[in-house]
């Protein structure tokens, strides 16, 4: 791999990381993100630990595990994961994991967590330039393995991007140097329907230089799929599907970073993080056997399959599918109380109520409950 094609895509080294840590232990804001995540411990706890920094990997090992363990603890009601047979199935080899996408820093920050846990080496992961609003973001983010998509720029530009991030993404998987994540698509999903960018596997492919099956086979593709109890940013969400559906919509300076907070400190009940079974060889070969874009499909829809029937399902997906129709089918089932009830219709009340008066909250409320919904109607398609 020549390291100077991805000079613009590739994370910090461990020199450049040290460098970052040092920038980030001065930023004014450290005390309070400190005190934030750290709240038992001095004010600078945060900025001693990253100056004790010497690696990549001790970021990751000394701060970033401790910071997600802290996120969790305070904003959650637990963490839990499943189909780790599936993950231990592919040591010793690196992977490209393809995932729902849920949170910006959260999906792939859970999964370092869980390969911490395992005993398996960290991946890379795949994040949009646009969320680079800063120099503490892109610190932040280079620092955690993060290989920049780049995104706003021309046709033309976009597609010798992604033929580079493909070729990124291959050479880092097959020579052994790291396991990649990325999500199934671009951006966060905000309808509540998981699915994957047909694009996506196309440059996949293109980087490759044997056969479609072998091209896939060599990446050892393993599905991921995360599942909130309480959708990060769901408000957001539904307010922002709401106003593309009025016109165009342009983001605001320092939205995502805005998000990117949001997500961190929202409260997010309980969340699951389940591994699939990799692509097997078998399925590869007989998406082979179709013709052109439809060889594609049968992969997209291998990879549908897996992670939607990776994803748990909640009270609050149950509740939301039942205001949404009109009935009580999963209270009857069992699935939740009234109780369960009133407490989600007032959680809504209080975020909708956050948002702009002048907005359609009819309109709003129909979109946020399908936010939770969609997984069910997703499932039952399967």
């Amino acid at each position: 791999m020549d390291a100077n094609d991805f000079e613009n895509i590739r994370p910090y080294t461990d020199e450049e990381t040290v460098a970052a840590m040092e920038r980030i232990s001065r930023h004014p804001m450290l005390p309070v993100i400190s005190k934030y995540l750290f709240p038992d411990e001095p004010v600078g706890t945060l900025s001693k630990k990253l100056l004790s920094i010497t690696s990549t990997d001790e970021f990751q090992d000394k701060v970033m595990i401790d910071i997600v363990a802290s996120i969790l603890r305070n904003t959650s009601a637990g963490f839990s994961c499943s189909g780790q047979e599936h993950l231990q199935s592919l040591a010793g080899h690196r992977f490209l994991a393809i995932s729902n996408h849920r949170d910006i820093v959260l999906d792939p920050a859970l999964v370092q967590y869980v390969m911490n846990s395992a005993g398996l080496p960290y991946t890379q992961i795949c994040v949009g330039s646009n969320l680079l609003t800063s120099r503490l973001i892109e610190d932040l983010m280079r620092s955690n393995r993060m290989i920049k998509v780049i995104r706003g720029i021309s046709a033309r530009q976009l597609y010798l991007s992604s033929q580079n991030l493909s070729r990124y993404i291959r050479e880092t998987i097959t020579s052994d140097t790291a396991s990649v994540w990325i999500a199934q698509r671009e951006g966060r999903t905000k309808n509540g329907l998981d699915s994957t960018e047909q694009g996506l596997l196309k440059m996949f492919d293109m980087s490759g230089q044997g056969t479609f099956e072998e091209n896939f086979r060599e990446l050892n593709i393993l599905p991921m799929s995360i599942s909130y109890e309480y959708e990060p940013c769901d408000s957001r969400k539904a307010r922002e599907t709401l106003l593309r559906r009025e016109g165009p919509y342009t983001k605001k300076p320092k939205e995502d970073l805005h998000s990117i907070l949001t997500g961190i400190r929202q409260q997010k009940g309980h969340i699951h993080l389940a591994f699939g079974a990799p692509l097997s060889a078998e399925e590869i070969a007989e998406a082979a056997k179709a013709d052109k874009n439809e060889r594609y499909q049968a992969i997209r829809h291998v990879l549908d399959r897996r992670i939607i029937g990776g994803y748990k399902l909640w009270k609050t997906n149950y509740i939301a599918h039942d205001m949404l129709h009109g009935r009580s089918e999963y209270m009857k089932a069992g699935f939740y109380t009234d109780a369960d009830w009133d407490a989600f219709d007032a959680y809504i009340a209080h975020k909708l109520g956050k948002l702009e008066w002048r907005l359609d909250h009819a309109a709003l409320r129909y979109l946020f409950l399908n936010i939770y919904a969609g997984p069910i109607d997703a499932k039952k398609e399967l």
